[in-house]
């Protein structure tokens, strides 16, 4: 099997893994390491929340959990692969560990790291420069986060209706 379309299957595994993060009331975000081989050593989903830690995004997860499994904490065969593209924090992190290839599905203008906002990977100062590619399925990634932040919008729209319909000032 080519690798597109390895990284296309293990995309779509994400996007449903994601599916399944946001269900739990995470931001749907996840994450895999594959080794050189296209084996996963490290999968991850958004547990900010969940987990109360502000290092819990699905980058740091699968990664911390493919260093436990190859016993390095160096990637450079390594591919992540991620349904949106990382932040500075999860830029940071994948520079420092030598990622060799980060694929990720949706963009992120505001935030993104890797090209979004801006682009560490390519930063004069970073030691080690990722091979990035964007756009995997990103428009299905895209509707999938938006849908989810409409969801949780109208749930705190209608928390803030029953606030007000208790409310002893009516």
């Amino acid at each position: 099997m080519e690798t597109a379309e390895r990284e296309r299957l293990w995309m779509e595994r994400l996007l449903r893994r994601a599916d399944q993060v946001g269900r739990l009331g995470e931001v749907p975000v996840a994450a895999v390491v594959l080794d050189a081989r296209g084996r996963a050593v490290g999968w991850g989903g958004n547990r900010r929340h969940h987990g109360q830690d502000p290092l819990g995004h699905a980058e740091l997860v699968a990664l911390r959990q493919a260093a436990a499994l190859l016993g390095s904490w160096r990637f450079n065969s390594c591919t992540l692969l991620v349904t949106l593209e990382p932040c500075p924090m999860c830029a940071g992190a994948l520079i420092q560990a030598r990622m060799g290839r980060v694929v990720f599905a949706a963009g992120d203008p505001k935030r993104g790291a890797l090209g979004g906002s801006l682009d560490l990977a390519r930063h004069p100062s970073a030691h080690h420069h990722l091979q990035v590619s964007g756009g995997l399925e990103g428009e299905r990634a895209e509707r999938q986060l938006q849908e989810w932040f409409k969801q949780r919008r109208r749930r705190r729209e209608r928390c803030r209706g029953n606030e007000e319909v208790r409310s002893p000032e009516g």
